[in-house]
């Protein structure tokens, strides 16, 4: 049975494309509960036609999971964008919503989605980021996220990205690389706007790694990343 029978969705009385979810997993069961909650928002109103777990060799139950949820799962080499490229490969969904297996919308998401998709038809779109932590470092480098992404037009993917079918294809893709895989994709797509939504996405990293340190870290991979330095030694870097 899959998550929700596919549909056409009328939005202001016109045919409009539903959508697929693919969501890139490894390992990602524990800590998964607010992505899939914020999920059934969009197959309960009838938006969603599709969930796909992408997963890329995973240890966990995510495949018994799959199962009780009725969401398709497709197996490839591990790396986010390897991933993401596999379950748009076998998305039904004439709109494509990637989305961490950390990252949950936040409530009415569908509401502000159909509206974007009513005013901006085939222009890609981005969630407000946040943290699911409190404190200045959070606010912080939420803050900054937000405003790279407004004025350069340079969204990660931890804020989630739909883009339309066409305009995918248009862009070919996700690239085969093991980082920026989301960056060079968003490079390609028309300007992302931004959705009036937010994406609340896991703090644990930061914590761990320092939020200054994993955030600058951040912004000297990107700048290597626009001067040439090739994707798979930025990888080596980051890790």
């Amino acid at each position: 049975m899959r998550y929700v029978a596919r549909q056409r969705n009328q939005i202001h009385g016109t045919m409009t494309a539903p959508i697929s979810i693919i969501i890139p997993t490894y390992n990602s069961v524990q800590g998964f509960g607010p992505t899939l909650a914020s999920v059934f928002e969009g197959v309960s109103s009838g938006l969603v036609c599709e969930v796909i777990f992408a997963d890329g060799g995973s240890g966990d139950e995510i495949e018994k999971i799959a199962g009780d949820l009725g969401a398709e799962l497709v197996r490839s080499a591990k790396g986010r964008g390897t991933q993401m490229a596999a379950g748009a490969d076998v998305a039904k969904g004439e709109w494509l919503l990637f989305l961490h297996s950390d990252t949950a919308l936040s409530e009415g998401w569908v509401h502000v989605i159909r509206k974007h998709m009513v005013e901006n038809y085939d222009r890609p779109g981005y969630f407000r980021l946040a943290f699911d932590a409190e404190g200045f470092a959070p606010w912080f480098v939420s803050r900054w996220a937000n405003l790279r992404a407004a004025l350069f037009g340079l969204p990660y993917g931890d804020q989630g990205l739909l883009v339309s079918r066409v305009e995918y294809n248009r862009a070919g893709g996700f690239d085969d690389i093991p980082l920026m895989e989301d960056v060079g994709l968003v490079r390609r797509l028309s300007r992302p706007r931004r959705i009036k939504a937010t994406a609340t996405t896991s703090a644990a990293r930061y914590e761990t790694e320092g939020w200054f340190r994993r955030g600058f870290r951040n912004l000297t991979t990107l700048l290597l990343y626009f001067l040439g330095v090739r994707p798979e030694k930025l990888a080596k870097r980051y890790r």
